[in-house]
């Protein structure tokens, strides 16, 4: 599968990353970058460090920098860190950006591979939402978007009602929701039931001591944030989850359903069922095998080094 990941990294984008470029059914072919746990600058930076790591050589293009109509929201630096690896300091890449802008760099390869392309967006959904204002033939080139964000029965991450990434651009997640696109969501329903413990991460990184080891590095930032909110057995798998729905869709119990967003007052970034709508359903995953999930990433992660 060739793959396209929209991301603003991000421990949990990290983990998401380096499963995609070990993956040997992935052909991870760019990343693309918006703000939301980092800066956009920041954000572009740590998917150029991250894709150096991984020894690829793929092109990284810059995105939006603040959602469609809201002002800016500051990182979230409490989860993630100042510069978005937790405990990890900032440093430089060797690669720039490549010339081409996120929206234009989606239209283009998306073109140039009519049907191929599935885009993975694992931050807010600025960029999809442009590029899909911006090309009237997005829609029927890419093949499918798979989105990590949102929830339906599970509540909310960031407020009681909403999940980060689509409170952070409510308008543009809900372009993304009536857009008619192949839409996946890979929300709370199903991230919550799946989590990577600290024995985990230390098994990562014993079978692959460079990167299984920068990942757990990076871990234990996290898992102190998710202890401090009071969940001690583990952090959530969000972004890695919807990577691996990707490819492997039968370990989800994906159910069609029209979507909408509110984007307004206290229940803004909520995704809420809206039969009478005139947007055609999309798909939204509602259960998981969590156990085949968990196995699937630790699995792949153990190849990366």
């Amino acid at each position: 599968m060739k793959l396209v990941i929209d991301t603003d990294p991000g421990i949990d984008d990290a983990m998401a990353i380096f499963y995609a470029a070990a993956a040997p059914e992935i052909d991870l072919i760019g990343l693309t970058t918006v703000f939301g746990n980092v800066t956009t600058p920041i954000a572009t930076r740590n998917a150029l460090r991250l894709v150096e790591a991984a020894g690829l050589n793929i092109p990284v293009a810059a995105g939006a920098d603040q959602p469609l109509m809201l002002p800016p929201f500051p990182p979230s630096s409490q989860v993630h860190g100042d510069q978005g690896f937790g405990a990890i300091p900032a440093a430089d890449p060797r690669g720039t950006p490549d010339a081409q802008n996120a929206v234009d760099f989606l239209s283009q390869v998306t073109r140039e591979h009519p049907g191929e392309i599935t885009v993975c967006a694992i931050g807010p959904l600025t960029n999809i939402a442009m590029v899909l204002q911006k090309d009237p033939d997005f829609t029927r080139n890419v093949s499918q978007i798979v989105i990590m964000g949102g929830s339906i029965e599970e509540g909310g991450n960031i407020t009681p009602d909403a999940e980060a990434n689509i409170y952070h651009d409510p308008h543009a997640a809900d372009v993304v929701m009536a857009s008619g696109a192949n839409v996946v969501l890979v929300g709370l329903d199903v991230t919550h039931m799946i989590l990577c413990t600290p024995r985990d991460f230390a098994a990562i990184a014993d079978r692959a001591p460079r990167l299984g080891g920068m990942l757990g590095d990076m871990a234990e930032f996290y898992l102190a944030f998710y202890k401090s909110v009071g969940k001690f057995d583990g952090c959530s798998l969000h972004d890695p989850a919807a990577v691996i729905a990707c490819t492997h869709p039968e370990l989800f119990d994906i159910r069609d359903m029209v979507i909408s967003v509110d984007c307004e007052g206290s229940t803004a970034g909520r995704t809420i069922t809206a039969q009478n709508l005139d947007r055609s359903a999309i798909q939204v995953c509602m259960d998981v095998k969590s156990d085949a999930v968990k196995q699937l990433f630790l699995d792949r992660l153990a190849l990366l080094d």
